[in-house]
């Protein structure tokens, strides 16, 4: 089973499980054999509920409820971070005495771990010991990643109503997303929309109780309004994640070229980040904060939590920008940044392909292959049209999209600009050192994951998918892993 967030790339477009032929309406006998064995009728109660009742709880009973099957584990750090997000929707909804319950199929290594994962959960549960109900419903619903909530609806007579990716959905709407069926979801996207059609900065970075930012002195109030006119980024980032600890230098740099070369230009254009922490404490945030030259939300203000939502963001560092229009350009700001540095201002679509017009241009003059430094094998270059694409550069640790030098035997891939062009001797011999760095570097990366499994703060995870046909993606996709908390 993979463990990776499988999420749509298109937030406009919802992800929806497979239906496996015909819809059925979920009859109590349907729901027995979906749920239950020849020789188990039941399910099992949460285990506070189990202290005051019986432990058992008859599948009949959840004849007319929206159901959702909750395929999770918790060795693995977003499930567990998942699990928290969805216990607040759980409860809530529960509390307002909607017709909904989730079952629990656990993908736990032993029955300890399955009992400890447990304790906290207000559901039912399939016992761990009925592995083959277990590893039905997994067929049956095609279970690639987990965490995964199927939603199955009290009369499933609809295809366009049978399974949707319920955590996408938890983590994007929450409670608003019940019932979850495709009217719901159709009006929720039209509200999305009237937002976004709407969206000013000033509606984005402002509430009720406040109507302006912190500059660096933390202390010093500026107005939001500030702002209007101007191309805003909107960082948001945390001093905990490894990966944002190493962007944020790159990202200085280019906010004060890009604000160097506005004011040589004059004309009155500017461009301004705001910082929106994800930081554990104040005095994190502060620390963090200290560091940047620009300005930020206050600490734990409720629209960092809003703009995470309304963004659908799903890892940090995130750098989303807006026009001076107030109208979201691109939320693939930091991608930008890696592959343009400063040209990539103002970010537009006409700028980036304007970029690749040029890259294409230079790509003409690039030699066909070379020995590159820290790799034994000849790399060769491609485009996206030869065997290319996205890829994270072996050499800098970055994104790369395009042209990329690529060994064709292994996958290592790097920019064209990485490229030390070397004699194939002096290659291998830079390689027996780049591994050595590369192990100790390894260490300090799952040091920082056993951290994050301990947070305690909900987060979810993406790591950008990568063919098991190449080692060197693979390993690269591991370290530039990201965890974004709200």
């Amino acid at each position: 089973m993979k463990v990776e967030m499988n999420l749509d790339n298109d937030s406009n477009n919802l992800v929806q499980a497979p239906t496996n032929g015909n819809s059925e309406k979920l009859s109590p006998s349907t729901l027995s054999s979906l749920l239950g064995s020849k020789d188990r009728y039941y399910l099992l109660c949460s285990t506070a509920a189990a202290a005051e009742t019986d432990q058992q709880v008859k599948i009949s009973d959840l004849e007319g409820k929206v159901i959702g099957i909750y395929f999770s584990a918790n060795w693995y750090p977003p499930c567990r971070n998942f699990n928290r997000v969805l216990i607040g929707v759980y409860e809530q909804l529960k509390s307002n005495g909607s017709n909904f319950e989730i079952v629990f199929v656990s993908s736990d290594e032993d029955l300890d771990a399955f009992n400890n994962y447990r304790e906290n959960m207000p559901w039912l549960s399939i016992p761990f010991s009925d592995l083959e109900t277990k590893k039905a419903l997994n067929r049956k619903y095609d279970v690639e990643s987990i965490p995964c909530l199927v939603i199955l609806q009290p009369d499933n007579t609809k295809d366009d109503d049978t399974y949707y990716d319920g955590v996408e959905l938890i983590y994007r709407y929450g409670v608003d997303a019940f019932p979850f069926t495709k009217e719901k979801l159709d009006e929720l996207r039209r509200e999305e929309k009237r937002k976004h059609d709407s969206q000013t900065v000033t509606n984005l970075l402002t509430n009720p109780e406040r109507d302006y930012l912190l500059d660096q002195t933390i202390t010093r109030k500026v107005p939001v309004d500030s702002l209007k006119g101007k191309t805003v980024g909107l960082y948001l980032s945390a001093q905990w994640c490894m990966p944002c600890v190493e962007f944020t230098p790159k990202l200085i740099s280019i906010y004060q070229k890009i604000k160097q070369a506005l004011q040589e230009k004059g004309g009155g254009e500017d461009f301004e980040i705001v910082f929106v922490s994800n930081d554990r404490d104040q005095s994190s945030f502060e620390s963090y904060f200290g560091t940047m030259p620009w300005l930020a939300l206050p600490f734990r203000d409720p629209t960092a939590r809003t703009l995470a939502k309304y963004f659908d963001v799903q890892w940090i560092p995130c750098l989303i920008i807006i026009g001076p229009d107030g109208k979201t350009v691109t939320k693939q700001g930091r991608n930008l940044i890696n592959l343009y540095q400063e040209n990539a201002y103002p970010f537009t679509d006409a700028k980036v392909e304007s970029l690749e017009k040029e890259l294409e241009e230079a790509a003409k003059s690039l030699p066909r292959s070379e020995y590159h430094a820290g790799h034994r094998h000849l790399l060769t270059l491609v485009s996206e049209g030869s065997g290319g694409g996205p890829f994270i550069c072996c050499d800098c640790e970055e994104q790369g999209s395009g042209w990329a030098y690529q060994c064709l035997e292994c996958g290592y891939e790097v920019h064209p600009r990485c490229i030390r062009a070397v004699t194939p001797q002096s290659s291998i011999e830079d390689r027996i050192q780049l591994d050595f760095s590369r192990q100790l570097r390894d260490v300090s990366h799952e040091r920082f994951s056993a951290d994050m499994a301990t947070s305690p703060i909900p987060a979810r995870n993406q790591a950008n998918e990568a063919s098991s046909k190449f080692p060197y993606k693979k390993k690269k996709e591991r370290i530039v892993r990201q965890v974004f908390c709200f």
